[in-house]
């Protein structure tokens, strides 16, 4: 059911409530399936941020779940969208890719033509790399790499890293099981034999509701911008699940979220004295076209370093980014230093024992 809120509420609050809606409040998420699938896409272009993205969510989750669900393809890696690696359900791939993959050859096409990549190459790359792969087997970057060289295709100068990406994109590859720190190269329908079809509007229309369930409060255009779907085709499949979502008024602008989370405006949102400790590009931060609810503007440039595209580690205190953070030490003997925008700012109300609290939970997930 639909339902429009006209409270008043603060940036802190907004905040609160995204924490709330990404599980990273209260109980948290079930597993790591369960919570990669809830979570609908979460960026995932740094590995190991990426587990930790998602061992956040899932209390009592360790590294070595995480890690097992990559290798039984409970959760699957690939670039479902704004040519970004992402976390996705196995199920999800397909249809993500079939709303999304051909907009982004299109905007790509330029560079394929300075890198002397024409279709006839991509076919010849993946009829080899699938010969390879056929029957269960998998293949390192490295790898397959030296496959496409032995065929006569170059990979230097980013051209390897493009037809890798052509090839996950059309589905006839995917990311699968880990060898140490990288990921293998699989055969998408060996991978993933069960894939859901949804025709294009339908498919826009789960996109947004997961995601606004997900990741709200939100506006239309930072789901469009999260995904590279045009406005024009966002708008009306809208339509299709608007009466599914709880509208909020915030500084004159609609946000959307699930009916569970704006019920938490019912009752005090929780969150107040938490401090927690996100991975560098964690989807509480990068979600969103608009960043400057949770992020200060003049502090942007310090999660994101000149701009240099690399998203540092987050710490957040009763839903507002106020710092960033940095391991130190091996995995065994390390320790979690805060480095706070404002060294004169507290950690939020619950002070330097929380941020404490939340070190040791990410260093139990290392060392589980």
């Amino acid at each position: 059911m639909a339902g429009t809120s006209s409270q008043r509420v603060s940036s802190k609050v907004m905040g609160r409530l995204r924490l709330a809606s990404q599980g990273l409040l209260g109980t948290g998420l079930g597993s790591v399936p369960e919570a990669v699938r809830w979570m609908t896409a979460s960026q995932a272009q740094n590995l190991q941020e990426a587990l930790w993205a998602v061992g956040l969510r899932v209390p009592r989750a360790g590294l070595s779940d995480v890690r097992a669900a990559l290798d039984s393809g409970s959760v699957v890696r690939s670039w479902p969208m704004r040519g970004t690696l992402h976390l996705v359900a196995p199920e999800d791939l397909r249809w993500m890719l079939g709303l999304t993959a051909e907009r982004l050859t299109r905007s790509i096409a330029g560079r394929h033509r300075e890198l002397d990549i024409t279709w006839a190459d991509i076919e010849k790359c993946r009829d080899v790399a699938l010969e390879r792969v056929a029957g269960g087997g998998s293949l390192s970057r490295t790898e397959l790499f030296g496959v496409f060289e032995a065929a006569g295709q170059p990979t230097t100068g980013q051209r390897g890293i493009h037809i890798l990406g052509t090839l996950c994109r059309h589905g006839w590859l995917v990311q699968g099981p880990l060898a140490g720190n990288q990921q293998l190269l699989v055969a998408f329908d060996e991978w993933i034999p069960v894939s859901r079809t949804l025709e294009r509007q339908e498919g826009i229309a789960e996109f947004m509701l997961r995601y606004f369930q997900s990741h709200g409060p939100a506006t239309i255009r930072d789901f469009a911008w999260w995904t590279q779907i045009p406005l024009t085709d966002v708008r009306p499949a809208f339509e299709l699940v608007r009466g599914q979502l709880v509208e909020l008024e915030f500084g004159d602008t609609s946000y959307w979220m699930s009916p569970e989370t704006a019920s938490l405006l019912d009752d005090r949102v929780p969150g107040q004295r938490s401090v927690l400790l996100l991975p560098g590009f964690d989807e509480f931060v990068l979600g969103y076209q608009d960043r400057s609810l949770v992020l200060a503007p003049e502090h942007a440039n310090k999660i994101v370093p000149g701009g240099n595209g690399v998203f540092k580690k987050t710490t957040v205190a009763g839903g507002e980014v106020i710092g960033t953070w940095a391991r130190a030490g091996s995995t065994r003997s390390a320790a979690v230093v805060p480095e706070l925008f404002d060294d004169a700012r507290p950690l939020g109300p619950g002070g330097l024992a929380t941020f404490n609290k939340a070190a040791e939970q990410y260093l139990a997930f290392l060392n589980t």
